[in-house]
């Protein structure tokens, strides 16, 4: 019951935020080899608006709802040092990545906590509470989600199907489905009678710590049956400051397009 009230309260938490600033270190599994990565990020959640700017691969987006198509400004700041407008569902910026933007934030990390509810049949029973811990400076709570029946099925492949309508349409981990078939880089219709392994449940294992006070996720840490494919530490964490709206133009003093 512990467990559930946090999530409860973090779930309410998060649908209220209007503004964030924070760091993110991530970690993600693609294929066999891990990718690392530093990034800041400003955010207004509605309309949505983003900044982002990723240190480790020198990139800076910015998004802006109803804005260029809805296209995102894409600043390359090495060699060749240009600035592109992609689609941030397209190839080139979904290509090695387990997300896209759009999932930047918290937003995401709450709806895929219910997401991994409503799959697992057995629900709450399988989150322990364990108190409340020192991570990252912050006091948090810590919870943890295991389900031991994880396994793959198969799915044979409808007419028009992505592999992230099938992920969406079976409350699955996109990524996980994707790399169980070898189509990590595959974002356009599957052929019509294929058959794919799809998990059972949204991941094998979850750790979440909790900010007592802001009752937000600090860290999030998904496994499957390999071991860890994702983890994503949030620091510096401002909620609901305002942004100011010059912050979400290319022409900012701080930002380089």
């Amino acid at each position: 019951m512990k467990a559930l009230k946090v999530l409860q309260q973090m779930n309410d938490s998060i649908k209220a935020i209007k503004w964030v600033r924070a760091h993110i270190a991530s970690l993600e599994r693609v294929e066999t080899t891990f990718k690392t990565s530093n990034s800041e990020i400003k955010l207004q959640t509605h309309p949505r608006r983003l900044y982002f700017k990723n240190a480790t691969q020198k990139i800076e987006v910015l998004y802006n709802w109803g804005v260029l198509n809805n296209k995102a400004l894409v600043k390359i700041n090495s060699f060749p040092y240009v600035t592109l407008q992609l689609d941030p569902t397209g190839n080139l910026m979904r290509k090695n990545q387990h997300y896209t933007i759009h999932e930047l934030g918290f937003e995401f990390v709450g709806e895929s906590i219910a997401r991994a509810i409503s799959k697992d049949k057995d629900g709450l029973t399988n989150f322990k509470y364990h108190g409340k811990v020192l991570k990252n400076g912050y006091n948090c709570h810590l919870i943890e989600y295991e389900n031991k029946n994880y396994a793959y099925v198969d799915y044979t492949v409808g007419e028009k199907e992505t592999a992230g309508s099938i992920a969406s349409k079976l409350v699955v981990n996109e990524y996980l489905l994707r790399y169980k078939n070898e189509l990590l880089n595959d974002y356009g219709y599957l052929k019509k009678g294929m058959i794919l392994k799809v998990p059972t449940l949204f991941c094998k294992k979850a750790t979440l710590f909790v900010d007592d006070k802001m009752l937000v996720p600090v860290v999030v840490s998904l496994s499957d049956d390999i071991g860890i494919f994702e983890n994503y530490e949030f620091s510096k964490i401002e909620i609901d400051k305002p942004i100011k709206g010059e912050e979400f133009s290319r022409n900012y003093k701080d930002y380089n397009f």
